[in-house]
């Protein structure tokens, strides 16, 4: 069975489960107040809605999502720079496992957030060498990819929220390059992992009773580690009870790293973005 199905098993599961008790509790409770007029009236009952709880200051959010990006840019290593381009459906024949999400933790208005991205790709390939045979390549690419950030609320009202936000999103890539019969000086095995400051920001408009749009940004870079670094994301959610929604949209995430002459990595990753926001008070 795929990663990309094993996600979908669990946040199914995890919606009936988040879903069945939140809809029972949909209808507000109704509190039956005896009131008794001494003059003339026996006792009856009035009903009245009992206040909603408010839920404390804390709000939790997990948001497991699978991203169908595609990617294209130019990646090198001692020297030797390749143009590469690859469709969502390249990427995922050779998906080999993955792990997608984003958590948030908020405190009044002060916000806490992590987004993780982890993926493994390998192939393999016969490629034709003059005069040496049948010669195949086994290469397996890793990327694994962290942003966390501090944020505060600076628009709290009803028709629009926002917050402006700081944080470090924190880069690793293996990559294994193994011939068949083995290849003297062709073969290669290393990694290189960098962090870069980041700040941004989040905008979220309700769309309708159970709709909203999520705009969301960050840059980085500037020369310290990455020449640049930024991203930015457009999701739409529906809500299908109170603490589950399903979200779909766009993502947009390019780096260009060149820690020496010797290396560049410059690549645009994007594509359409699912997933679900688990709500937790």
């Amino acid at each position: 069975m795929s990663s990309s199905r094993r996600l979908l098993i669990v946040t199914a599961t995890l919606s009936l489960v988040f879903c069945g008790p939140a809809r029972a509790q949909e209808e507000p409770a109704v509190t039956e107040i005896q009131t008794q007029d001494s003059s003339s009236q026996d006792s009856s009952s009035v009903k009245k809605p009992a206040q909603e709880n408010a839920g404390g200051p804390w709000h939790y959010t997990l948001s497991p999502y699978l991203w169908l990006a595609g990617a294209h840019g130019t990646v090198g290593a001692r020297g030797h720079n390749v143009s590469m381009h690859a469709s969502p459906g390249d990427l995922l024949s050779h998906f080999n496992f993955g792990l997608m999400g984003a958590a948030e933790a908020r405190y009044e208005r002060f916000v806490l957030n992590g987004d993780l991205l982890w993926i493994r790709l390998s192939d393999s390939h016969a490629l034709p060498f003059p005069g040496l045979g049948s010669t195949s390549a086994d290469v397996r690419v890793g990327q694994f990819i962290w942003t966390s950030k501090l944020g505060y609320r600076v628009i709290d009202h009803e028709k629009m929220k926002a917050d402006a936000s700081v944080g470090v999103r924190f880069w690793h890539l293996g990559q294994k390059l193994t011939f068949n019969p083995s290849r003297l000086g062709l073969n290669f095995d290393g990694s290189q992992g960098w962090e870069d400051i980041v700040v941004g920001g989040h905008v979220e408009l309700p769309a309708g009773k159970k709709t909203v749009i999520d705009l969301a940004g960050d840059v980085g870079g500037w020369n310290a580690t990455a020449k640049l670094d930024y991203q930015f994301m457009a999701m739409l959610g529906y809500k299908i009870c109170n603490k589950v929604a399903l979200l779909a949209g766009y993502r947009y995430l390019f780096v260009d790293y060149r820690p020496s002459n010797l290396s560049v990595y410059n690549t645009v990753t994007s594509g359409a973005i699912v997933g679900t926001t688990f709500t937790f008070k």
